[in-house]
C-alpha cells in the first residue's frame, strides 16, 4: 500500500530533513518525490510505500500533523487511493 504526503508552506531551512526524518522513524520507503519553491512557498509531494511501516497509519498521520504545526506548514498524509480519487475530478 502507498500513501501521499504533501507539504506546503513558507520556505525555510530543514523542511526536507524533518519530513524525511519521520519517514525513517516509521520505516516508510520513498517511491517518488518532487519539491519546488514557488514565490517563497515550499511545496513537496512524496509517494511512500507503507509495506514495512512499523506503526499504525493513524499514528503516521498524527505525527505529520504535529510536525506541520511545529514547523508552521500544512502537512497531509493520505492513502494513495483516496488522494487519487480526490484529484481525479
Amino acid at each position: 500500500m502507498k500513501a501521499v504526503i504533501t507539504v506546503i508552506g513558507s520556505d525555510k531551512i530543514g523542511i526536507v530533513y524533518e519530513v524525511v526524518k519521520k519517514m525513517v522513524e516509521f520505516d516508510l520507503n520513498i517511491v517518488d518525490i518532487t519539491q519546488t519553491i514557488l514565490d517563497d512557498t515550499f511545496t513537496m509531494i512524496v509517494i511512500v510505500d507503507l509495506e514495512k511501516m512499523n506503526v499504525e497509519f493513524s499514528e503516521v498521520v498524527k505525527a505529520y500533523e504535529e510536525l506541520g504545526e511545529k514547523l508552521n506548514l500544512s502537512i497531509r498524509v493520505q492513502h494513495r487511493g483516496i488522494f487519487d480519487k480526490m484529484h481525479s475530478i
